[in-house]
């Protein structure tokens, strides 16, 4: 009986990992997606221009989003955020759309978005979110993957590795850390919301 529990939990766990069985909650995703979409366009545009790469909200935004939805939806709402990025809607930082951003300075980092979010994601499915210590080292893991893969893409248009550091990784390090403190104080607050939301 008590090795059932946790799983149990898990599954009714709102926005991690239910599956939709009415048209109620199909609309509910809906929503919840479009929002997603609409919180990470916003924080995009929220921009500090301290060397090639800018400070934006995006890496908050994502890391919340991965948290606070789970492996599924998170990523979802991740992918969904680019693919409207890379039709053409102004979604991304400074209001920029396109290939030409993917293809440009920050292109690894908005795909270090997908990675992140399916690791925080998948942390959050057991439950690493719900505990504030946890929480900010499964941040910490997301915001270094986004580091590594916008740092590889970054290189191929700098000559050496020192400079890429000093345009993309130690002017963020700080800010970054503040975001995931400021979301892990966040996360609580939250899913209580959203539990009571459900019910």
């Amino acid at each position: 009986m008590t090795s059932a529990k946790p799983y149990h939990q898990e599954r009714h766990d709102p926005l991690i990992s239910y599956m939709p069985t009415s048209s109620r909650q199909w609309l509910d995703i809906t929503l919840k997606l479009l929002i997603a979409v609409a919180f990470l366009a916003l924080m995009a545009q929220v921009r500090l221009d301290i060397g090639p790469v800018p400070l934006t909200g995006q890496t908050l935004a994502v890391l919340l989003i991965a948290s606070l939805y789970g492996l599924r939806l998170g990523t979802l709402s991740i992918l969904l955020y680019l693919l409207i990025g890379l039709l053409g809607l102004p979604v991304f930082a400074s209001a920029s759309a396109g290939l030409a951003t993917f293809k440009g300075l920050t292109g690894g980092y908005l795909i270090g978005f997908v990675a992140a979010g399916l690791v925080v994601g998948y942390l959050a499915q057991h439950h690493w979110h719900k505990r504030f210590i946890p929480s900010i080292l499964s941040m910490l893991l997301g915001n270094a993957i986004i580091y590594i893969f916008g740092l590889l893409w970054l290189k191929r248009f700098i000559q050496s590795w020192e400079t890429t550091l000093h345009a993309g990784l130690y002017p963020f390090v700080i800010g970054d850390l503040l975001k995931i403190f400021i979301v892990a104080l966040l996360l609580p607050w939250l899913w209580g919301v959203v539990n009571r939301s459900k019910h």
